[in-house]
């Protein structure tokens, strides 16, 4: 019999299986689709020679993950690359707003009147960050918070709706950009906890900035998975669960995968109906024959680029897909050029290009149009560079991905109590109904990103049962 079986070869699933083997479990992870990875995968997927990753492609929570840095992954060939910033915000009069490694630089970009506001807001938290990030990502009740005040006066800055949070600015260069971190996570501005979201992306740039893996994604995965094998560690791809009989017998089962399918399989019944899904992502991965034309000079030298003009229309676009149910006129996009950093993505001379805008749940539209517009204000010329595109709507993203439901790729709404309590309102958020069974998706604390905190989270809760037994 197996000390722990992991449903999902998923960041979340490979990491929980990790910290298990590394703590003398015997461990054996089974995935549905043919290919390790989940959320972190990388593809082919317009021409020959072009490496796209079909979800995350920039890393600002993986190279800040406490459990990702506990972990020699860089012996099992990750390694993070970065460009000159971390990320670039082109404003409508042609200048950009940066997030830069440096809190000086992001300053001054945000104007005089503002650049002593962001410094007031970044600084008193940037020293302890790593204390912070562990105390942020480990909540609840996985470990005691080390550094409490730090943590709370955090937490008051960052609980109110982050709406609150940017009346400190005057001028938009700050408020758009700091509207487009929030977007992130696909929340409308005015929900809780936002502030907190805006402010851990910013931080994540300054304390190592917003990398990516070289040669995609997919190396977080294969790194975890290499790690796994050589701790004894079994691997069955192809392999559909649909119940928990189709399972080997186990001392515990641990699912990365949605609660809806986890209450499916292990027969929870209605024992997560309350459990909201959020918004759709239209995504968009482009070969394009040289680097995007953008107006502004910084977001040419950025590895993420926000698109979003201001935040208006940040809140405008995230209500849309939000709230009222339509795809928006001008979607806010997050786009990523890893070419930047890492030109082995692409042939030589070439780039590959990362996109994605919010719409609803499950929509069924073409949006390239709507984001090619966006492009075009912020890179005239931009459609003149694609050599090939590859588009994935909700439902396209849904196949690929079961913890995609509706398409969102947050694996549930960052809206409500939901922010902070997922998947259950509960202390306890790893476990379920049945003693055996675990839950380490991204719909547990502390949420979306590849980062694996929710499988080392869950993982905790797994051995301390495990060696109680």
């Amino acid at each position: 019999m197996l000390d722990a079986v992991v449903v999902g070869a998923g960041p979340n699933g490979l990491t929980a299986a990790v910290e298990l083997a590394r703590r003398g479990f015997s461990v054996a992870v089974f995935e549905a689709r043919d290919t390790i990875g989940g959320g972190a995968r990388t593809e082919e997927l317009t021409l020959p020679g072009f490496r796209h990753d079909p979800c995350s492609a920039a890393h600002p929570l993986g190279i800040n993950s406490p459990a990702f840095r506990a972990l020699p992954l860089d012996r099992y060939g990750l390694q993070w690359l970065h460009a000159e910033l971390p990320m670039a915000h082109p404003l409508p009069d042609g200048t950009a707003a940066v997030l830069s490694r440096s809190v000086g630089e992001t300053a001054a970009s945000l104007g005089p009147r503002d650049a002593g506001a962001y410094r007031r807001l970044v600084e008193p938290f940037l020293p302890h960050w790593d204390t912070l990030a562990r105390d942020f990502m480990s909540l609840p009740l996985t470990a005691l918070p080390r550094d409490p005040v730090t943590l709370a006066r955090f937490g008051l800055v960052g609980l109110p709706p982050s709406t609150w949070l940017t009346r400190r600015f005057r001028d938009e260069p700050a408020k758009a950009l700091f509207a487009g971190l929030v977007a992130h996570v696909m929340a409308p501005l005015t929900g809780l906890a936002t502030g907190a979201i805006g402010l851990v992306f910013a931080l994540a740039a300054h304390a190592r900035g917003w990398p990516v893996a070289r040669g995609g994604s997919q190396s977080i995965s294969d790194a975890l998975a290499a790690y796994l094998k050589d701790l004894g560690g079994a691997i069955h791809t192809d392999y559909e669960v649909k119940r928990l009989d189709d399972l080997p017998p186990a001392r515990a089962y641990v699912f990365d995968t949605s609660p809806t399918a986890l209450a499916r399989i292990a027969g929870f019944g209605r024992y997560y109906e309350g459990y909201r899904y959020g918004p759709g992502v239209f995504k968009l991965d482009y070969a394009l024959d040289g680097p995007v034309p953008w107006t502004a000079e910084e977001p040419r030298r950025a590895g993420t680029v926000q698109i979003g003009g201001s935040s208006a229309e940040i809140g405008t676009a995230l209500r849309d897909a939000s709230r009222l149910g339509r795809a928006p006129e001008r979607p806010f996009l997050i786009t990523v050029q890893p070419g930047v950093a890492d030109p082995t993505r692409a042939p030589e001379g070439k780039q590959v290009f990362w996109a994605y805008g919010h719409v609803p749940s499950g929509w069924r539209g073409d949006l390239t149009d709507a984001v090619e517009r966006q492009l075009e204000r912020f890179a005239p010329g931009f459609r003149d560079r694609v050599l090939a595109r590859a588009t994935a709507g909700p439902p396209e993203l849904a196949a690929r991905n079961a913890n995609y439901v509706g398409g969102d790729i947050a694996s549930g709404a960052f809206s409500g109590l939901q922010s902070l309590l997922r998947p259950k309102a509960s202390l306890f958020p790893y476990s379920t109904p049945h003693p055996a069974v675990y839950l380490c998706s991204s719909a547990t604390p502390p949420g979306p990103g590849v980062h694996g905190m929710s499988g080392h989270n869950a993982a905790k809760a797994v051995w301390r049962r495990l060696r109680q037994t």
